[in-house]
């Protein structure tokens, strides 16, 4: 029996060691999963507790922990001044996100969070104060709603489930707009890939002023290969050849250039070809970042790259509410990280569905809307040739939806969506938190707003007679 209890104790002596051991090993050498849940977690919480003005625990639980990966249910945040920082287990793989005004959070994968609050707006950005205009040229909207739209958007299965925000714009006013609890108006939430249409339109901006052009090649000075070759139009159109993984696997490439490099940009210029520029679609989140790269290359310098976004295009239509998001070293995450109100996101379609005219401003130019409308024939009818798509998310043409040819989308992560038909005057904007098991498709939406709102308000009933 004492020999038997000795090596009981030695058994348990040794488990003992091997634990301890293996949850150092992980506290020194964390893998990759658990960094990326972690600076997943913290970036998304610092964006909605200081951008949306969100609290951090539901954000926890309802945007990171009910919907995601498993591993994000043993999350836990501590929130300071101007910074999150998510652990897993309550000491694992440590990361943070911090947050700095005008441009919202950025992670800090190497730790340095000095750094990250380096990258800082000269002076505070100038928001205009909220007009008494009627939308979009103001903040008020006095237009009665279309009783038929707003029928549309309360049914659950045309809006899909976690719908957050849904704004239907007509003829160049708000028809129907719908919230969920907890959300209004003024609640920025994040588009996701729509912030790729947008940077698309950046890039159109300094093509206007002379800066580079369509075909400009030759854009980074690292590139002395046949990647010297990629233009500005191949970037617009996601045609640059680089071999660029977009499998939203636990790592691949657009995780980890998302919240493990520190350099965005970097990391996606480094990558090689994979195929000629101009001859392979493929959709990734890194040649939108590239090309937010090129545009701010175009400026003076880093502080005027970082207030171009809203003096050349948001603060010009009223985007009072749009926060662009960079990585640690100053670049706009060009591809997923713009935070606006629904409103916001809906002034942006109204833009690009009247031609690029604002109030009789031609703030966009006319080949950029014709490219950001046309599909191209590289991606088969899908994208376009300016960053947007030509069809909705389940891959389909504007045709096969039901929709008008014209209709044209910017899409997102987790069911965002701006419809944009110029021919029926409509813009439809739905944001939310839908994840893509869900295969929820918004054109089904789309089409029925669009035969809701192409016939007139019914007349009201007359008023019975007083007795």
């Amino acid at each position: 029996m004492k020999l038997i209890a000795r090596i009981l104790a030695w058994l348990v002596a040794l488990i003992v060691v091997v634990t301890f051991g293996a949850v150092g090993w992980l506290y020194l050498n964390p893998p990759e999963e658990f960094r990326v849940a972690n600076a997943y977690s913290a970036k998304i919480i610092c964006s909605s507790v200081f951008v949306s003005g969100r609290k951090a625990e539901e954000v926890l639980a309802d945007d990171v922990q009910a919907p995601g990966h498993w591993l994000l249910k043993y999350v836990s945040i501590a929130r300071g001044e101007d910074v999150v920082t998510a652990k897993l287990f309550g000491f694992l793989a440590a990361e943070s996100a911090v947050y700095r005004p005008g441009l919202g959070c950025a992670s800090a994968p190497n730790g340095d969070l000095d750094a990250v609050r380096a990258v800082a707006l000269t002076s505070p950005p100038v928001i205009p104060p909220v007009s008494d205009f009627e939308w979009p040229l103001g903040d008020t909207v006095s237009r009665k709603a279309d009783l038929r739209a707003e029928a549309l958007l309360a049914d659950p299965k045309l809006i899909g489930p976690g719908a957050r925000a849904l704004v239907v714009v007509k003829d160049g006013r708000i028809v129907a707009e719908a919230y969920a609890p907890g959300f209004n108006a003024e609640t920025p939430l994040l588009g996701w890939s729509m912030t790729k249409t947008v940077t698309g339109a950046l890039a159109a901006l300094r093509i206007q002023d002379g800066a580079f052009s369509w075909d400009k090649a030759k854009l980074f000075s690292e590139w002395t290969d046949d990647r010297a070759g990629i233009t500005i139009a191949a970037l617009m159109a996601m045609t640059s050849g680089l071999s660029l993984n977009e499998s939203y696997g636990d790592v691949d490439d657009v995780t980890r250039m998302l919240f493990l490099e520190p350099d965005q940009a970097k990391f996606v210029r480094d990558k090689p070809l994979e195929a000629k520029p101009g001859e392979k679609f493929e959709y990734t989140t890194g040649t939108a970042v590239l090309l937010a790269r090129a545009v701010q290359d175009t400026l003076a310098d880093r502080d005027a790259g970082l207030a171009y976004p809203r003096q050349a295009l948001f603060s010009r239509i009223g985007m009072r509410s749009a926060i662009f998001e960079t990585d640690e070293t100053g670049t706009f995450s060009g591809g997923s990280l713009l935070y606006a109100t629904g409103r916001d996101w809906a002034r942006f379609g109204l833009l690009l569905a009247n031609g690029g005219d604002w109030n009789g401003d031609q703030i966009l130019p006319v080949d950029y809307i014709e490219r950001v409308g046309r599909a191209s024939a590289v991606s088969g009818g899908l994208y376009t040739e300016a960053l947007a798509w030509k069809s909705g998310t389940g891959e389909q043409t504007a045709e096969q939806t039901g929709l008008p040819p014209d209709a044209f989308w910017a899409l997102g992560h987790d069911g965002q969506s701006i419809a944009m038909i110029p021919s029926a005057n409509l813009v439809v904007v739905r944001l939310g938190l839908t994840p893509s098991k869900l295969n929820y498709d918004p054109a089904p939406l789309v089409k029925a707003l669009l035969g809701a709102t192409m016939e007139p308000l019914p007349e009201p009933e007359p008023e019975p007679a007083q007795p």
